[in-house]
């Protein structure tokens, strides 16, 4: 079974808050999607552990290495630059065709 790749209107570089999990509330700028398993990598978010091998042709030193892990698409929600609330991405067609993300927060009554 093939799954459909999305990235449900996140991209690199978005400002995203957790929604769920043990990293519930942070926020942070999004360093890499995976859209073939729907996860995005969040700064400062899901830090686990790796030990890793010294490798002195590398000059790579040995130790515990801390680096942030991936998080479900679904589990992060895109902060909006103008209004700075948690928001679901909607899409709208400007009149010249370009197509658009817009702030769905900001567009309820």
């Amino acid at each position: 079974m093939e799954m459909k790749a999305t990235n449900a209107g996140i991209r690199k570089g978005d400002q995203v808050r957790v929604m769920s999990g043990r990293d519930k509330g942070k926020t942070g700028r999004v360093l890499a999607v995976n859209p073939n398993k729907r996860t995005v990598t969040v700064e400062h978010a899901s830090i686990i552990k790796r030990h890793t091998r010294a490798n002195p042709s590398k000059n790579v030193k040995g130790g515990i290495v801390e680096k942030e892990g991936p998080i479900r698409i679904s589990n992060v929600l895109l902060v909006c630059a103008s209004c700075s609330k948690h928001t679901r991405v909607g899409h709208k067609f400007m009149p010249d065709g370009t197509k658009v993300r817009i702030c769905r927060a900001a567009a309820l009554p």
